[in-house]
């Protein structure tokens, strides 16, 4: 596994990369707003090994090992730009079969991916992704506001993020509650969408309603399947890490066979 420091178009991100599987695709995993290369613990791991696919983990530009953001101030489009440096980093890795699997944000800059970079996505694992902004949304958001100001959860996020963690959370927070978001929406995108897509949710999931799932599935191009797991939140890799890592290797392995 190789790991270190690279230098994406002036965006120095850190990266995991294991290609010993060197007939296969490659699995990109694509964190949320807090995550990292390391929150994903070895589920990547876990995944490439079952399917015998290649595996690209990374950090987004501002967390876990990837250098600062310049700014924690986003635009609205702040994920189509992420799903430009993705783009950037799998041609700087000549991957052109990728198949992504998002969380939440991740889940997000994945669709949008695919939608604008079709000949490089061999397929989309979307997990609690969002396409537009709902009410439940903007409440997780500010309870997840509140933990941070009241809670040890900034000294939990420093093991992973560093000195860089008041800056995530603003990145985070300030954008999502912000009344110039409520109307940001990626359906537009979705016809664009021809490679295969399995959307993962949570049916108890704190961050986004079903509808997030039925009208991402019925939109896209390409064949879609949705995955609802009872009595689960936002985060079933974490919740539900087998069953999770169980369909994905199923639905990898009907992509690769």
């Amino acid at each position: 596994m190789i790991e270190e420091v690279i230098d994406v178009k002036e965006q120095n991100l850190f990266i995991k990369f294991n290609n010993s599987f060197k007939k296969k695709q490659t699995i990109v995993f694509l964190h949320d707003s807090l995550g990292s290369v390391q929150l994903w613990r070895d589920f990547p791991e876990k995944l490439a090994e079952a399917t015998q696919c290649n595996v690209l983990v990374y950090d987004r530009l501002g967390y876990g090992k990837s250098f600062p953001m310049i700014t924690h101030e986003r635009e609205n489009n702040y994920m189509e730009l992420e799903a430009d440096v993705l783009n950037d980093l799998l041609s700087e890795f000549n991957i052109n079969d990728a198949i992504l699997f998002g969380h939440s944000d991740g889940g997000t800059i994945a669709l949008i991916a695919a939608s604008k970079y079709p000949e490089k996505v061999k397929a989309v694992i979307c997990e609690a992704g969002h396409i537009f902004i709902e009410d439940i949304t903007v409440k997780g958001v500010e309870e997840a506001l509140n933990a941070y100001n009241t809670t040890n959860l900034p000294q939990r996020l420093e093991k992973y993020h560093g000195d860089k963690v008041e800056t995530i959370v603003k990145a985070w927070t300030e954008i999502w509650l912000n009344d110039k978001f409520r109307g940001w929406n990626i359906e537009y995108l979705l016809e664009n969408i021809e490679s295969p897509l399995l959307f993962i949710q949570g049916e108890a999931d704190e961050y986004g309603t079903l509808n997030q799932v039925e009208k991402t599935i019925s939109q896209v191009t390409g064949t879609s399947e949705k995955f609802i797991i009872p009595n689960v939140g936002h985060t079933p890799h974490k919740e539900s890490p087998e069953i999770v890592l169980n369909k994905s290797i199923v639905f990898i392995n009907t992509i690769i066979n």
